[in-house]
């Protein structure tokens, strides 16, 4: 089955469901780029490791020893022990969750990074750990030679910086030419809008190659059997707004997906 959707199908950016989307969108993107660039480069799926501690949790120390004031009323009653068995409750340990972010490395013959292409993660678009590092890669690779293609699909979180973003559009595609820069190549887009084709960058001299992502995202939806974990009864995660509700439920209305 295909998404109802023309371009991003936003119920996919539930955060139980996206990593297996980001990752597959991964390997579809290796998989159709690598005989495009290839004799003069080859396509490296790398892959990113660091440990996410736990949200909503603080910690704070305490000393190995306490003064406390005597109590204004002592007891009348010498206390009794309490003889009751204690019993064992279950609690929840804060562990640290090891999270994994796959990305794209288009490299020549001699193993020197050309273009890289990032797909944004949710910890990407949220402060803490995640956003750090990536935000430290990606200030690296545009200080370098190689040139960076972003894509981000996800509404929620914060955009990665960039003077005029696109405000008001829900997705982002950026393409940076080393040549170009501090200038860059911005597609902006909604959830109405089918994923605009992109143009994925090499060295001077050699033609660019166009990545059809809305073909490679809709061709994957349906290998995948997304719709088998989707309940388009329901609102997306997060929820749409505004006119894009009415009109996202009038399109399942019309798929038969929703009454």
């Amino acid at each position: 089955m295909a998404t109802p959707f023309p371009g991003m199908d936003p119920y996919l950016e539930r955060p139980d469901v996206w990593p297996d989307v980001h990752s597959r969108l991964i390997v579809a993107l290796a998989d159709y780029l690598a005989p495009r660039v290839r004799p003069r480069y080859y396509v490296s799926i790398e892959q990113r490791i660091y440990k996410q501690e736990p949200g909503g949790l603080s910690f704070f120390g305490r000393p190995d020893v306490t003064v406390v004031a005597e109590p204004a009323v002592a007891y009348q009653v010498a206390p009794t022990m309490d003889l009751r068995p204690v019993s064992a409750i279950t609690v929840e340990l804060p562990v640290p969750d090891i999270l994994r972010e796959t990305y794209l490395d288009v490299k020549d013959s001699d193993g020197e990074i050309i273009t890289c292409l990032e797909i944004l993660s949710l910890a990407n678009k949220i402060p803490g750990r995640g956003r750090s590092m990536y935000e430290h890669k990606r200030r690296w690779v545009l200080e370098s030679r190689t040139h960076l293609v972003e894509i981000d699909l996800l509404r929620g979180g914060l955009p990665m910086a960039a003077a005029g973003n696109g405000h008001g559009m829900h997705y982002r595609i950026l393409v940076s030419r080393e040549e170009r820069r501090p200038k860059a190549d911005l597609l902006p887009f909604t959830v109405r809008h089918p994923i605009p084709d992109f143009t994925l960058p090499l060295q001077r001299g050699d033609e660019d190659v166009i990545v059809p992502l809305n073909v490679l995202f809709h061709d994957l939806y349906d290998r995948a059997g997304y719709d088998l974990r989707i309940d388009y009864r329901s609102d997306p995660e997060p929820p749409l707004e505004g006119d894009d509700t009415i009109w996202a439920d009038a399109l399942l209305c019309e798929a038969g997906l929703r009454q």
